[in-house]
């Protein structure tokens, strides 16, 4: 409207300023004013054609075009309403909006698989820090039934079942800790990790009759020194209590790369399914079949080496041995 008003008032200032009141043409005359209302008659009615086919066109280009606006706002409020599945989906455009619509779809997804990990492990937290004040309770029942029951059996099963349970509060603190990556950072050798896991295990190594070996580059990265002691501990204790019962081998080895260090752990034992392994790493789950007993662990061992890769920006991969046995690959940033 703006650009047509000018237009014709340009048209208006140029032509008629310099017109004649009375100017002759071929068959007759003309009059200036004459030619004035001609001119604002046509120029009216343009204006108002432009008003009309302005205002329609405008909306229904804008309508169409804020359109997928109208979608992403309402998958909005439906997230925020609690529904996280929810997924707008404008696989019919190629464009911004398609764009934004496939980020926030994507970052739907991470939410909702966040959140369902969050209640899986909320579940499975009740669970296992219920059994060992169950079992507690148990004991105190039987013992105050039967009061000339020997007291030292049940003092060391009460010891054992509290062990447990601060064992599995201490886990799920060191878990909580690497997702909320609330820890100082400094220059790390994973070799030297390695070594001091090692040579903290070879006790429970040498009771289960499982070789523990050793080998590798230095691997520097930066981190914090205590979480990334832990991962590699977890990752030996693992190769260790869950290896054959006629002995096996754990072997640690650390490469350096220009970009990326690798610690590489591989453990015998018995066969492994690519299923099976896809979920040892979540929280408090264990292999069928596994070893039970007083270095069996918690159920979190995994699951804290995955946090604490993540935290430092690495990444932990399992796989299944051809020969059974587990390997165990965490790749970190390089220093």
């Amino acid at each position: 409207m703006v650009a047509g008003a000018l237009l014709l008032f340009a048209v208006w200032l140029f032509v008629f300023r310099n017109l004649p009141d009375v100017a002759p043409v071929p068959g007759g005359i003309i009059y200036r004013s004459v030619l004035q209302r001609d001119f604002a008659t046509a120029a009216a009615v343009l204006m108002g054609g432009l008003l009309v086919v302005g205002l329609v066109g405008g909306w229904v280009l804008a309508g169409r075009m804020l359109a997928p606006l109208d979608r992403i706002t309402d998958a909005t409020r439906v997230a925020a309403g609690g529904v996280l599945s929810h997924r707008i989906r404008l696989h019919d455009r190629h464009d911004e909006f398609r764009e934004l619509a496939d980020a926030f779809d994507a970052m739907l997804a991470r939410i909702e698989a966040d959140v369902a990990a969050q209640q899986r492990f909320a579940a499975n937290a009740s669970h296992e820090l219920r059994t060992p004040l169950a079992i507690t309770q148990t004991l105190l029942d039987v013992a105050r039934k039967d009061p000339d029951r020997d007291g030292g059996e049940l003092v060391e099963r009460l010891r054992i079942v509290n062990a447990r349970a601060i064992d599995l509060t201490e886990a799920l603190l060191v878990l909580s800790r690497a997702d909320q990556r609330s820890f100082p950072r400094e220059d790390v050798d994973l070799s030297l990790l390695v070594e001091e896991a090692v040579e903290t295990l070879v006790p429970l190594a040498e009771e289960r009759g499982v070789v523990l070996e050793a080998a590798g580059d230095v691997a520097p990265t930066t981190g914090s020194h205590a979480l990334l002691l832990q991962l590699v501990t977890n990752l030996v204790h693992n190769g260790v209590v869950h290896n054959r019962p006629d002995g096996g081998t754990v072997t640690a080895t650390t490469s350096a790369g220009p970009d990326a260090v690798v610690l590489t752990v591989d453990s015998t034992g018995a066969p492994l399914t690519p299923q099976l392994v896809a979920t040892l790493a979540e929280p408090f789950q264990r292999g069928s079949a596994r070893v039970r007993g007083d270095h069996a662990g918690v159920g979190l061992g995994l699951a804290i080496v995955r946090s604490i890769s993540d935290a430092h920006g690495g990444r932990l991969l399992l796989s299944p041995r051809d020969e059974g046995g587990l390997r165990a690959v965490v790749r970190l940033p390089r220093a």
